[in-house]
């Protein structure tokens, strides 16, 4: 493991260095601001936007590299009504790595290396290297060789200068544009991000200009990395341009506010496959979803909100087999609304407070794969853009996972689910987030 870190970072930099001495015209440099937010995995999520934007503040005049790395470090402590059954989605829930009622852990969460390339005034790239045993979907306990892998987690093209012209397009491995999935958490994502935050390869085209921010996406089909998933004839191969998000939002600006409005469609989510579930395989159809949401700023006060349904049943969501067989399929929707505000700003250091409350609805009312609901309190400190210290608060009702939700697991009894609306977990999370 020690030995693949250290090949990735000289693959990485090496290469950099020697950019960086060929030319008197370029230069390889630090921009911790620009590096938190682009590697930031709760607040700042569309990372195609944010490097829009920021270069449109920066001089590129001349070829730059900027690079950029983070850590996340977290002690935690879990408690469940039910064996085995941890509603809490920062940790990836299985049932090697989580046995009995209690679980408690020091870990490293997941680090990050990024690159940023200013090659003229109108084409950039970005470069994401990630490594998190905490969530990774590779068999065994968080200390497996196979969860313990680094792979490029997001990579794009942006061409365009918004200087010059209100457009801009990209093209690569990136967020769908489509709802809105950051928190006002420090630590913890929304189940609105678990359940519809799509990750895949795509194209994207935006305008942005006076507050109005327009964007579509075409976007591979098949079991993508997450979320957008559109069947390619009858299978899962990612071999067709066969998916597409739209959104558009308009951010209205006043004294020492703003509030956001925005509306997005996804023609193609996972929630596509017939009884019984298996997380990535294909369906017969796409399962399309809309999204509404709102950002609104009162000085030192945040509040977000959101809501993303799907426009069809998830028809896995019924179980064929007695006694489960009463309950009809569902759509599946998530429901998201949070607050924050700063408690405290001296010096370099801020502190804040914030509360967020989101849910994953899939099943029909009743049934034990109902609903999984997530409660968060958090505070955190944060010392200028390079280190934020947190400590959280959650509080899961309902035990929900994608795989079998609604039964199957067992071919012996079919008629049985490990889904449990009645499943409870309680939990708190303190650690820190080091950008650079």
């Amino acid at each position: 493991m020690k030995n693949s870190i250290l090949h990735l970072l000289l693959i990485l930099v090496v290469p950099l260095g020697m950019y960086a001495q060929s030319s008197t015209e370029s230069s390889l440099k630090l921009n911790t601001q620009l590096s938190a937010e682009m590697l930031d995995p709760v607040q700042y999520m569309r990372k195609v936007e944010i490097l829009a934007t920021h270069q449109k503040a920066m001089d590129r005049s001349q070829r730059s590299l900027t690079i950029g790395a983070s850590i996340i470090a977290i002690m935690d402590y879990q408690s469940s009504n039910r064996d085995s059954k941890f509603g809490y989605l920062m940790r990836h829930p299985t049932s090697a790595n989580e046995i009995g009622k209690t679980v408690s852990e020091v870990a490293i969460h997941s680090a990050q290396f990024s690159v940023i390339g200013n090659v003229n005034s109108w084409i950039s790239f970005y470069g994401e290297a990630l490594y998190n045993p905490e969530q990774s979907f590779g068999p065994g306990t968080t200390t497996a060789l196979g969860r313990n892998t680094i792979h490029l987690r997001k990579g794009f093209v942006v061409l365009g200068d918004l200087n010059k012209s209100p457009f801009y397009a990209a093209i690569g491995k990136m967020d769908a544009t489509f709802g809105q999935p950051g928190s006002v958490n420090p630590f913890t994502n929304s189940t609105n991000w678990h359940a519809f935050a799509g990750l895949g390869y795509a194209a994207q085209l935006s305008y942005h200009k006076a507050g109005l921010h327009l964007s579509a996406m075409a976007i591979q089909g098949g079991a993508q990395f997450r979320v957008l998933n559109a069947p390619v004839e009858n299978t899962n191969v990612p071999s067709k341009l066969n998916n597409f998000a739209l959104d558009g939002s308009y951010t209205l600006k006043f004294g020492r506010g703003s509030v956001k409005l925005g509306a997005s469609y996804l023609h193609g989510t996972s929630y596509v496959q017939d009884f019984p579930v298996q997380h990535f395989n294909p369906g017969k159809e796409n399962n399309p979803a809309t999204a509404v949401y709102s950002t609104i700023q009162l000085g030192t006060f945040v509040f977000k909100g959101a809501y993303t349904t799907t426009l069809k049943v998830w028809p896995g969501t019924h179980n064929p087999n007695k006694p489960l067989d009463i309950y009809p399929a569902s759509k599946v929707s998530s429901l998201s609304f949070g607050a924050k505000t700063d408690v405290m700003n001296r010096g370099n250091w801020k502190s804040s407070i914030s509360f967020e409350f989101s849910n994953f609805v899939a099943g029909a009312k009743g049934s034990p794969w109902e609903r999984q609901n997530q409660y968060v309190l958090g505070w955190s400190s944060q010392y200028k853009a390079g280190c934020r210290l947190f400590a959280e608060l959650f509080h899961t009702q309902g035990y929900e996972p994608l795989n079998f939700v609604s039964g199957g697991h067992n071919p012996q009894n079919p008629g049985e689910t490990w889904s449990d609306r009645d499943a409870k977990s309680y939990g708190v999370v303190v650690g820190s987030m080091v950008f650079l």
